[in-house]
């Protein structure tokens, strides 16, 4: 992991390669947490701050954490996020991995503002390295900590992070979203007012609480203010977790990346969740949640994904769309008929076996079933299509005709 020294917040401290940062040499270098007064009333400073949500709806913090503490009577829950299904970011398991104290003093910060009795460290059970580190970060933490924090294995699946799911899931032992009248900060875990955080989102409000909102602020190139860690990954010589400023540029995340001259053809923005862009058009373009561009190619949850010349779009977007019908709760039409038929048809595409309208009813049913699920997972696999098919025209009109496209005519595993 890396970051440009003048920015470096979150991943300060010991190289990576060292392991998880143990509790003294986390106080040595951060100082303890303010006290439990202080931490009480932190609510105002989040909300000055401008700190987002990192699990991709980049909801204000500040915000959540209100309404939660409104309706708290001392009993609500705390739930630390850290599932991160979406298979390429690496952010929050290398955040927990590596600094597991930080995320426990956000976890701390969150119950004390709130009005929580209850810690729920939600860790997605695939991160064996996170579910160590955290492990080994509680036990050396004092014993009223450990008292009212558990840890919990999330199960693998992409949906299994959603709030509601996550909340589900502690309930009943099942990760679906579910859409009830009343959210998890009215009635969560145990029908308690329920904070559900992602990870990296919890460790800024441990430095925050340090250290204020103006020192937060400083960060940034554009309206929105502070750093951010995003996961580099694809065709790319130096993938890994990098910590930027808000409004940097992809061009500049490129470089990061070492990548030169013609090494990257296009690429996914946002995770599986955003969208694809040809490299030429968002080179300039800074990385900011509040740009809200009319090709929706957001921040997401922190990924810039790489493809090389060598990359087929078409195949690239037909193995995305075959993990998002295989990824979904399954419990309406949209994902279980909808992404299906989406995901066979891209994929007949991709390996030169396309019927004879395969090209025209995908574009069609991506319309069909956005907005139309129980939860957002087909929006987002809508809108990623919707990129694709624009972004690789060319190719996916070459597989409807020919069977293969420039690129590559290799099949789908």
């Amino acid at each position: 992991m890396t970051a440009p020294a003048a920015l470096t917040r979150l991943l300060a401290g010991p190289p990576s390669q060292g392991g998880a940062e143990h509790l003294d040499a986390h106080r040595a270098r951060l100082g303890k947490l303010p006290p439990v007064r202080d931490r009480r009333e932190i609510v105002p400073v989040l909300e000055a701050s401008g700190l987002l949500g990192r699990g991709g709806a980049a909801f204000p913090v500040g915000r959540k954490w209100r309404a939660v503490a409104e309706r708290s009577a001392g009993d609500a829950v705390v739930v630390v996020n850290g599932a991160e299904g979406e298979p390429r970011s690496a952010k929050d398991r290398v955040l927990m991995s590596c600094r597991p104290h930080l995320v426990l003093d956000g976890a701390i910060v969150a119950a004390d503002a709130v009005g929580a009795n209850e810690i729920v460290l939600y860790v997605g059970s695939e991160h064996r390295d996170a579910h160590r580190a955290l492990g080994r970060a509680l036990a050396e933490r004092e014993p009223d900590v450990r008292a009212r924090t558990r840890i919990v294995a999330a199960p693998v699946g992409y949906v299994a992070g959603e709030a509601t799911a996550a909340v589900h899931f502690l309930n009943t032992g099942d990760a679906r979203p579910t859409f009830l009248e009343q959210r998890p900060h009215e009635a969560g875990v145990g029908d308690r007012p329920t904070l559900v955080q992602n990870v990296e989102s919890l460790a800024y409000a441990g430095l925050i609480a340090r250290h204020g909102d103006a020192w937060y602020r400083s960060a940034g190139r554009g309206q929105t203010r502070g750093t951010a860690l995003v996961t580099v990954s694809g065709a790319v010589p130096q993938p890994g977790v990098h910590e930027i400023e808000f409004g940097t540029t992809l061009g500049e995340v490129a470089t990061l990346a070492g990548i030169t001259g013609r090494d990257a053809s296009a690429v996914l923005v946002g995770g599986y969740f955003g969208g694809w862009a040809t490299l030429e058009e968002v080179l300039e373009r800074p990385l900011d949640p509040a740009d809200r561009a009319p090709d929706r190619i957001g921040f997401g949850c922190g990924v810039v994904s790489f493809a090389g010349p060598e990359t087929c779009g078409v195949r690239a977007t037909a193995e995305i769309m075959t993990f998002m019908a295989g990824q979904s709760a399954a419990q309406c039409g949209p994902c279980v008929f909808g992404l299906a038929a989406i995901a066979d048809a891209t994929r007949r595409l991709a390996v030169g076996a396309a019927a004879a309208d395969d090209l025209r009813r995908i574009d069609r049913w991506a319309g069909q079933v956005a907005g139309r699920g129980a939860c957002h997972h087909p929006d987002g696999a809508a809108g990623l299509l919707h990129s694709a098919l624009r972004v690789f025209a060319d190719e996916f009109a070459r597989h409807q005709a020919r069977g293969w496209c420039s690129v590559a005519r290799a099949a789908v595993a």
